[in-house]
């Protein structure tokens, strides 16, 4: 008889174990840092420069539907990586504030600052060059005094000629 009853709390306690036990799903919002890390990862298509999160709503009517369509995944469950990949597929790369880490999004992140980096190595062996090139043709002041003897003898015999000729 006690077998009985303890079967039957046991049939009743796993018939209501959903009223007995509630397990709540985490609802998200607007504020939680949860959001925030979904929602930052993606450009506003509005054209402000901004992410999703930081974008005004007040300003941006195209920020509220991006909001709630993410709050609303969220809230069905969806993790961050899925998410992205949702928008991915639906805007392209172009909606990510930061570039994959692979293939050609890589390259063309990173390409800028190198061709930057060489320029500016360039530049530098080039002014280098430039110092050397023009302090050698500088220690070379004995070339140009007798330069200057040369000419002064040459001017003063030219004025002394004209000299004699109107004299």
């Amino acid at each position: 008889m006690k077998r009985k009853i303890y079967i039957g709390l046991l049939l009743i306690a796993f018939i209501f174990q959903a009223s007995i036990i509630q397990v709540q799903a985490k609802e998200f919002d607007y504020k939680s840092k949860e959001f925030e890390a979904v929602a930052s990862q993606f450009m506003c298509t509005c054209g402000c420069g901004q992410d999703h999160f930081e974008c005004d709503p007040k300003t941006c009517n195209l920020t509220v539907g991006f909001k709630e369509d993410i709050v609303e995944m969220m809230n069905k469950g969806w993790n961050k990586e899925k998410i992205r990949e949702y928008y991915v597929n639906i805007y392209g790369e172009e909606i990510l504030t930061a570039p994959e880490k692979s293939g050609f999004s890589l390259v063309a992140w990173v390409m800028p600052f190198v061709v930057l980096i060489l320029a500016g190595v360039a530049i530098f062996f080039i002014i280098r060059k430039w110092v050397k090139k023009k302090g050698t043709e500088v220690q070379t002041p004995d070339n140009e005094s007798d330069k200057d003897e040369v000419e002064d003898e040459i001017l003063s015999s030219m004025i002394e000629e004209e000299r004699k000729k109107y004299l």
